[in-house]
């Protein structure tokens, strides 16, 4: 018997090369958008220190992390997230950073979850944010991003829907129906099971969960608003109806931006992160029941956790594995994209050919082309074969129909066509070749 082979750890994926081809163009075109968003790259370290988790979601999160000690005895954790990381920076040199800071990121992130259908131990994410600016339309301007994207890879509005809540108007509201705001994060946490459950498993979850028969009904009135007019029968204080605005000014940006098709209000929508401070969003598909597309809102107060000063900050997060699955079942992947992207496939028809064929490849790739041939001394036909299954979009044939190491064929591996040329027109002109 074989030795056992090993497999990858729990939650983790294999990147074999059409997987890597499909997340490549993925990466390319969130790096795209982001950057004609005018949003610019940044990165931190794989791990971090634990307390940096801490700060930002108390002692609890490390059982939720991969942490472990350094030699030293410092307690360090694999990023779970990269929005702490974000903070850290920001308030480190927040004084000389031009504001509103746009930065993104696309991270491998690792959570010692238990994994499941859209959710795996270790993931990418995109992350957007705007650090540095407490307008509507930075919230706006987020959420314009992420359908910018999603609209580019085929996820039109009879696909997807924006999800919207403003944290702030919910615990106004419930202040208007005489919940303490100290009461308000656990009940955050119960709403956000109200999509999730039927009716009455909701019910029976909430009263499990502490709410008495009047705070349940206050929370059944305010999750059950079908519209962000719908709101405005419930505002009482000054505060809640100068949310209700902003809510109203937010639709009145995606509808410039071109987005209000996408735009859902859903009283549903409060993330579960305490750390969120106004309006907050996830995106989901409207077919399946696949896990968010994306998430974030606002956190006017983390920058200060970590040092900083009070600046406010919106942002999202999107990951790879719900995107690539939702994708996957719509076939919205295009179907070129596994392809190598070569260029060029060097053939000796005669080995005699080979080191000229080398030094072509040679010439190929001095001018920043790509172009690869077979190891193998093979005939032909199984060259050809070579070529089309590295993907190659021409085939270059040395020594083929005639001995004149002067002349060579071009073949079009897409269409078949050929033609004969020498040898340094060729190389001059492989650029132009396509």
């Amino acid at each position: 018997m074989g030795k056992k082979i090993l497999q990858p750890p729990k939650g983790t994926r294999d990147y074999y090369p059409e997987l890597m081809a499909k997340l490549r163009w993925i990466f390319d075109t969130w790096r795209n958008v982001s950057i004609q968003h005018g949003f610019v790259e940044y990165d931190g370290p794989i791990f971090e220190s634990l307390e940096l988790f801490r700060i930002k979601s108390g002692d609890e999160i490390a059982s939720q992390l991969f942490h472990f000690e350094d030699r030293a005895g410092r307690e360090l954790a694999i990023r779970p997230e990269i929005t702490p990381t974000l903070a850290r920076m920001v308030a480190q040199k927040a004084n000389s950073l031009p504001r509103p800071i746009k930065w993104f990121s696309i991270p491998r992130l690792s959570r010692a979850e238990r994994p499941q259908r859209g959710r795996l131990r270790e993931f990418f994410q995109w992350n957007i944010d705007i650090v540095g600016s407490d307008s509507v339309l930075a919230d706006a301007e987020c959420m314009f991003v992420a359908i910018d994207f999603l609209r580019r890879i085929g996820l039109t509005s009879d696909i997807i829907e924006l999800q919207v809540n403003s944290r702030t108007i919910i615990s106004s509201l419930l202040v208007d129906a005489n919940i303490t705001p100290d009461r308000h994060e656990h009940i955050f946490a119960i709403m956000d099971k109200y999509e999730k459950l039927s009716d009455r498993q909701f019910d029976e979850y909430a009263k499990q969960q502490g709410l008495s028969a009047d705070e349940l009904s206050a929370v059944k009135d305010i999750l059950t608003l079908k519209d962000i007019d719908a709101v405005s029968s419930l505002t009482k204080s000054q505060e809640s109806k100068e949310e209700l605005d902003k809510l109203h000014q937010l639709r009145d940006y995606l509808h410039a931006f071109g987005i209000e098709d996408y735009f859902v209000y859903k009283p549903s929508v409060v993330r579960g992160l305490a750390y969120y401070t106004g309006i907050v969003f996830e995106i989901f598909d409207k077919s399946t029941k696949l896990r968010a597309i994306a998430g974030g809102g606002r956190y006017d107060h983390l920058i200060k956790l970590f040092g900083g000063p009070d600046m406010p900050a919106t942002g999202f997060g999107m990951g790879d594995v719900v995107l690539l699955e939702l994708l996957e079942e719509l076939d919205k992947i295009p179907a070129d994209i596994t392809r190598s992207g070569l260029k060029f496939f060097v053939i000796d028809a005669d080995k005699q050919f080979f080191n000229l064929a080398l030094k072509i490849t040679s010439e190929l790739r001095k001018k920043g082309i790509s172009a690869d041939y077979s190891s193998k001394r093979q005939s032909l036909g199984k060259q050809l074969k070579s070529a089309n299954q590295a993907g190659a979009k021409f085939a270059i044939i040395v020594g083929q129909e005639t001995a004149d190491e002067n002349l060579i064929t071009i073949k079009n591996l897409q269409t078949s066509q050929q033609q004969q040329i020498k040898t340094d027109e060729f190389i001059a002109k492989a650029d132009e070749i396509e």
